[in-house]
């Protein structure tokens, strides 16, 4: 009977350590790199790709309506110069992001997602109660919560004390976090108030004992920064007892979730498309990896069951015992998205150091660069359309850091003018080009004045 008790705290506390050891992923703006930020686009995008939550701005329109925008002026994300809190609603659902979504209320985001349990969203009240005194954003807001049978699916956070404090009497089961961008902003008339801290990651740094005095008040501490792929940031924040990160990269945070609590396997089931030139051979399992007489063909379609990370590497399952390096299979691009950039050749910008990547990722940075004034054909692509990588020879390359050759036809820009905006890369060459100097003759360009911001 001893050793059946001793047995079962082991697996007790064990239990402990593997839902506990991890930490919460928060999609800032939703998945901002891949996508338009705070579209349902960024959303799935982030949820897909391991995300918790999905952390979302609200500000109230001229006729109270709640709307989901990180900017005062819409200018930034939708290229149009208008304010929110000046506008009606009807006037900001007409503008659209680079993915034609057009700007959304919280009653939409919440009507889109009310079927899917797993969606969880942060929402973030951009007010300041020095300057507004009303508090009908909070009220607004806990109405639409209430109304969508939403409590459980959301947390609220604010850089405005006041604006939790409301929360607090309106919502006295809310999770309530602080953010602070200072270590004198937290004191101990906030912190009754709230559930946990979103601290900016250099003051976690500087101040590391933060973490073990907020989790001593029964506090969580959730650390915020324009976050990007470092391994050295990330590799110290898995290494420090933080509750939660809110990230531009939630497929990164993910990535080391899972590390941190030993998962290596978890389900995608999303079609995918391989754009390989060449076929490419599976294999049967992603730890021995030994390729199969087995390929996928270009252009084939794959159904993709489940992902595996093995040696900081990712795997998709696509068949029964049948694997394939995720580098070679596209979930978020489609044909029509690279169709004007297929039959292209890229070249390095002028005077830049463009780097090479062993797949696409921020983290396989290899130690070369891709030759300057020398052409590469295009082999494969990955990513997505605002954030696109291709596949040369020399390896993966960011498609942002190089300069597209061949637009030189008609028929090109009838295919480039089908795309939407987000998917319209202007870096591209104009003109022919030699080794020694770029050669000015005309083109089809040229002529088309309505052309003229596509230029390097």
């Amino acid at each position: 009977m001893q050793i059946k008790s001793r047995l079962f705290f082991a697996l007790f506390f064990c239990s402990i350590f593997f839902t506990t050891s991890g930490f919460t992923v928060v999609g800032h703006r939703g998945d901002p790199i891949k996508y338009p930020e705070e579209t349902i686009q960024a959303d799935d995008s982030a949820f897909n790709s391991g995300a918790d939550y999905v952390e979302l701005d609200l500000q109230l329109s001229k006729d109270g309506m709640l709307v989901i925008a990180h900017d005062d002026n819409l200018e930034r994300v939708t290229h149009t110069n208008v304010i929110v809190s000046q506008n009606n609603f009807d006037t900001l659902k007409q503008l659209k992001y680079d993915n034609g979504e057009h700007v959304m209320s919280l009653n939409e985001l919440f009507e889109h997602y009310k079927n899917r349990p797993n969606t969880k969203f942060i929402l973030e009240t951009k007010i300041d109660h020095g300057l507004n005194p009303s508090y009908e954003l909070e009220d607004k807001i806990a109405a639409v919560v209430k109304e969508y049978h939403m409590q459980k699916r959301i947390m609220i956070h604010s850089f405005s004390a006041a604006s939790l404090f409301h929360f607090r009497k309106i919502m006295p089961d809310a999770y309530l976090i602080f953010i602070v961008g200072s270590l004198k902003r937290i004191n101990f008339s906030i912190l009754p108030q709230v559930n946990a801290v979103n601290a900016a990651s250099d003051i976690v740094q500087e101040h590391p004992f933060l973490i073990h005095w907020l989790h001593k008040l029964h506090k969580q501490l959730f650390v915020w920064t324009e976050m990007d792929e470092s391994p050295s940031l990330w590799q110290w924040l898995i290494n420090r007892n933080v509750d939660g990160v809110v990230t531009n990269f939630p497929a990164t945070g993910f990535k080391y979730k899972l590390a941190k609590s030993g998962t290596k396997k978890y389900a995608i089931n999303r079609s995918g498309i391989y754009f390989g030139k060449t076929k490419t051979a599976t294999m049967m399992n992603p730890y021995v990896r030994i390729k199969e007489k087995k390929y996928v063909k270009p252009n084939q379609r794959v159904n993709v069951t489940y992902g595996v990370r093995v040696d900081d590497r990712l795997y998709y399952q696509i068949a029964e015992k049948t694997f394939i390096s995720a580098e070679f299979v596209n979930l978020d691009l489609r044909q029509n998205d690279i169709a004007p950039y297929q039959d292209k050749k890229i070249i390095a910008k002028p005077h830049t150091k463009v780097a090479i990547y062993r797949y696409p990722d921020n983290q396989a940075k290899a130690k070369k660069v891709l030759p300057a004034n020398q052409l590469f054909k295009i082999q494969n692509f990955n990513g997505t359309p605002k954030n696109m990588w291709l596949y040369t020879k020399a390896g993966w390359v960011k498609a942002k850091d190089i300069l597209f050759y061949g637009f030189f036809k008609q028929s090109d820009f009838k295919q480039y003018n089908k795309l939407p905006r987000v998917s319209q890369y202007s870096n591209l060459v104009l003109l022919p080009f030699t080794p020694e100097k770029l050669v000015y003759t005309p083109t089809y360009l040229e002529s088309q004045k309505q052309m003229k911001q596509i230029i390097y």
